[in-house]
């Protein structure tokens, strides 16, 4: 675990990113928008863009970076690889956190409820379908911890 002394207007974005360099979280439209910026605060999705950083105090904190298993990627992160489900990168990081949010509560969702898990992520590249491909890829496969 670890502390961080920062001003009280700090996000938990910018905490990550300019405190900690952990820089998968991105930051695209900084107003809770986009879901680009998504993390887990115990265990739960939220926007870190939207959250101070002091809100989260010693609750756990886990990145895009953080869901991998050792050198192992996430099932999610692998099956984005897998079905190329990335374009220009921005959305992706947000993406997983969605996706590995809905497999960890929801082993096998239908597609429509891929498509709602993912309704607030924005992504301007347009590779829903692909994202949607992924998902149903790592759940079918068992993959979904």
């Amino acid at each position: 675990a670890r502390q961080l002394a920062v001003e009280p207007r700090t996000t938990l974005a910018d905490a990550l990113r300019d405190e900690l360099d952990l820089t998968g979280t991105k930051v695209v439209c900084d107003r809770g928008a986009c879901s680009a910026c998504t993390v887990f605060v115990d265990g739960a999705p939220v926007c870190s863009c939207m959250t101070l950083a002091i809100e989260v105090g010693k609750r756990e904190i886990t990145t895009v970076e953080g869901i991998a298993n050792d050198k192992q990627l996430h099932p999610v992160q692998a099956a984005f690889i897998d079905c190329d489900a990335s374009m220009c990168g921005f959305c992706t990081p947000g993406m997983v956190m969605s996706c590995a949010a809905l497999l960890k509560s929801n082993p096998k969702p239908s597609p429509d409820e891929i498509k709602t898990a993912v309704s607030g992520n924005l992504c301007r590249c347009g590779t829903y379908p692909k994202v949607f491909e992924a998902v149903l890829n790592a759940s079918q496969q068992g993959k979904a911890s």
